[in-house]
């Protein structure tokens, strides 16, 4: 047998970790140096693809993402390369919506081959069963973003928006962003509050009273924790790649949050 395809084969069996990251906010005005910025993550996306099984992107890998109809927002190039490179190379990678790229609509899974999820997603891994989500929305305590999230998912609303010439729109969202990060990351909200508070941890306990998970896995919190809760279920917050550059991997015995050292 050819060295080259026992290589191959070896490979292929070894593959078997599941990583899990969120909140790089590839584009957001408040990071200087963006282009080092999507660099950075998109040389972790290469550390890894040597034995991911599967790449879970939990919601705001963009600051703002909207696609026109002939016109997708300029940048992230290198990443939309490395995307397809995953993808091409047979690796399964899973884009979640947030609150910033809530306009993904076909163009990376059919340009990209990526899995597209618009709302939270359970699934088995390794024999374990997981509860991912980006988030946001999903408990009564955030009513006021929640009619926010109903006109930003309104179809209506979403025509009117492409009828803006891109340079005004994506000028729009990105001084909206710039706003919006100013006012919100110096908050107490942008620290964890504490198990007895966190809105999704009392969320994982809930959907616990009726059915057992074994993982949560959140982002939109900027906060990196790993906590045990219920019994033996644990709750992940993921982090981000704005200040704290982790991540997280599970190869069916380990579930474990990292730090990328750049």
């Amino acid at each position: 047998m050819p060295a080259e395809i026992i290589k191959s084969y070896f490979v292929l069996v070894q593959k078997k970790n599941i990583y899990f990251a969120s909140d790089v906010h590839l584009g957001a005005p408040t990071i200087k140096d963006y282009r080092q910025h999507e660099k950075r993550f998109v040389r972790w996306l290469d550390q890894i693809k040597e034995d991911a099984d599967e790449i879970y992107l939990l919601g705001d890998i963009f600051d703002f993402w909207f696609e026109y109809r002939h016109v997708i927002p300029k940048g992230q190039t290198r990443f939309l390369g490395k995307l397809c490179e995953l993808t091409d190379a047979g690796i399964s990678v899973h884009f979640f919506t947030g609150n910033h790229d809530i306009w993904v609509f076909d163009y990376l899974p059919r340009e990209m081959g990526v899995v597209v999820h618009t709302e939270p997603y359970v699934t088995t891994l390794h024999n374990k069963k997981f509860y991912m989500a980006h988030g946001d929305g999903l408990t009564p305590d955030e009513k006021s973003y929640k009619r926010l999230k109903a006109v930003f998912t309104n179809r209506m609303a979403q025509r009117l928006f492409r009828w803006l010439h891109p340079d005004l729109g994506v000028a729009l969202a990105r001084f909206w962003s710039r706003k919006s990060r100013e006012r919100n990351q110096h908050s107490e909200l942008a620290k964890f509050q504490g198990e007895e508070n966190e809105w999704l941890i009392k969320f994982s306990k809930e959907i616990l009273k009726q059915e057992h998970f074994d993982f949560f896995v959140f982002g939109h919190r900027h906060v990196a924790i790993d906590l045990p809760i219920g019994n033996h279920s644990r709750v992940c917050y993921l982090g981000d790649w704005v200040r704290l550059f982790t991540y997280a991997v599970w190869d069916g015995k380990t579930f474990e949050l990292k730090h990328f050292k750049n």
